[in-house]
């Protein structure tokens, strides 16, 4: 049986791929980048033109109702294009949230909006994933009160799912009384964050249990480790295209057998994270029973791969690997912010044990 993507997946990688390479260069990064973290309107109208923001939408809301896995190559092109843009947010988590635990009227506006392009969602799972001090949300009679920290997706979305203290999910427009939002800044600039202060914010209680919110969280977990194996397949190709260029004693350094050897043994931690990302994405849709376990080893192992590469990558640049101008720290910081998010490693593993009632 041979595992590998369809003709079809291929050519949707492909064209998202050469829609970036023109709509988010590096210089486009910097000046999004420059004073946090800004989503970009003119690549997600540009991406929802291409039918990308309703990949997972049903058809009869306009949509493509593709799988993860078809969801996953995107993410990974915005990964390796370091995109600012919240596809995550809206087009996977909130998107998956508002099929299965939203009423018939709901899922025809709101999904109908996100595949058009037209609705922004941030989507707040921290109850589930970790509470700051300071940070967590009180329910009274359908209201919300607290604060929301690392809301995922862009600061203008004007709608807000968020998981209770009673493991519910609920939607609040985020121009309603009662809510506040600011834009968050994080150590990566190229992604968009929000967080929200709540009092007696009114919300809709959507249909939910803790395990479509364990799903949502999965499905997170396995589109940040794509999102990294983006990045760091692009910071290996930056390091050997430098490699075959910069000069030391003559000779280009890739010539020398230290490099050869960072070179090579980045791409041979990482080549296998493509398959484990792929089975996982799969898993989450066709074999249930495997999703959870899958999606926490993926998000585990290619955070601490993408550490590994985000580092030698920028040892074989030497001292340029520390500049601007290289622009490495771009994908660098991105790496390590999807470390973190919806649980670092050792969490991840964590749930994966216990997934397994090891623990």
């Amino acid at each position: 049986m041979e595992f590998g993507l369809t003709e079809e997946q291929i050519m949707l990688q492909e064209s998202v791929d050469r829609f970036l390479q023109d709509n988010s260069s590096l210089d486009r990064v910097r000046e999004l980048a420059e004073g946090g973290a800004k989503h970009d309107d003119a690549i997600w109208k540009g991406l929802a033109n291409l039918g990308i923001t309703g990949l997972l939408v049903p058809e009869e809301h306009g949509g493509l109702n593709m799988s993860l896995l078809n969801a996953m190559l995107v993410q990974e092109m915005l990964g390796r294009h370091i995109c600012p843009v919240a596809f995550m947010a809206s087009s996977v988590l909130a998107t998956l949230a508002i099929r299965q635990a939203a009423n018939e009227a709901q899922q025809r506006e709101w999904l109908t909006a996100i595949a058009e392009g037209s609705l922004q969602v941030a989507v707040a799972l921290s109850e589930n994933t970790g509470v700051r001090d300071g940070a967590g949300l009180s329910v009274s009679n359908g209201e919300l009160s607290g604060h929301v920290l690392f809301a995922l997706g862009a600061p203008q979305a004007e709608l807000l799912i968020v998981n209770g203290p009673d493991h519910s999910l609920y939607a609040l427009d985020t121009s309603a009384d009662g809510v506040e939002r600011e834009a968050l800044r994080s150590i990566d600039d190229t992604q968009v964050l929000a967080e929200f202060r709540l009092s007696n914010a009114k919300a809709e209680l959507l249909h939910a249990d803790q395990a479509l919110i364990q799903q949502v969280i999965d499905a997170g977990r396995i589109m940040l480790a794509a999102d990294t194996l983006g990045a760091a397949q692009h910071m290996i190709e930056k390091a050997v295209d430098y490699a075959k260029e910069r000069k030391q004693f003559n000779r280009v350094i890739g010539s020398f057998q230290a490099v050869k050897h960072m070179c090579a043994e980045m791409a041979a931690e990482l080549e296998p994270c493509r398959s484990l990302v792929w089975y996982a994405a799969h898993a989450f849709d066709a074999i249930p029973e495997e999703s959870r376990v899958t999606a926490c080893h993926a998000k585990a192992h290619l955070s601490e791969v993408g550490r590994f590469v985000a580092r030698t990558s920028t040892e074989v640049h030497g001292g340029m690997g520390f500049t601007d101008l290289m622009g490495l720290h771009y994908w660098f910081k991105r790496i390590g912010f999807n470390r973190q998010v919806l649980g670092s490693p050792e969490r991840a593993r964590e749930d994966a044990a216990r997934a397994q009632g090891w623990i």
